[in-house]
């Protein structure tokens, strides 16, 4: 699958998302919420593909990788325990298609460790496709343009 197929079937779930869901995006509920119902979406756009949320595992072992936290100490190296917020891949094998990380435009959190993550869940695990989005929540409800690592 090429990355314009992803991104279009990716516009295409958030779009799903935006005209089905608009009451969790003006109520502002947990970002958990909102993920899941988009990995709803996910799944009619990528038949044949497992989409899951906050995913730990890499074939049996727990998913880690190498990351620097924004508040951790520098000298930390262990490979931290991840969560990404949705994957698109195949369970049991090494077949990692999108890897989705999520926020709110009304979190008060920076967007680097997620796009930092991003890039570590590209170079570390090998998906092909890694993105951030940000859903526009309470008065302006949408999303952002995604931002393509």
């Amino acid at each position: 699958m090429t990355e314009e197929e992803v991104k279009t079937k990716l516009n295409s779930a958030l779009d799903r998302l935006v005209e089905k869901d608009s009451f969790l995006l003006e109520c502002n509920v947990n970002e958990r919420s909102i993920s899941h119902r988009l990995a709803v979406y996910l799944g009619h756009e990528f038949e044949g593909w497992d989409v899951d949320c906050e995913y730990n595992r890499n074939m049996d072992d727990p998913k880690r990788m190498n990351l620097q936290e924004v508040d951790s100490d520098s000298t930390d190296t262990e490979g931290k325990t991840v969560y990404p917020d949705i994957i698109v891949h195949k369970r049991g094998e090494s077949n990692n298609l999108l890897v989705v990380e999520m926020k709110k435009t009304t979190s008060h959190i920076g967007d680097f460790f997620d796009l930092h993550k991003l890039d570590a869940f590209k170079k570390q695990l090998g998906y092909r496709n890694a993105v951030f989005v940000k859903v526009k929540t309470l008065n302006s409800v949408g999303y952002e343009v995604p931002i393509w690592k």
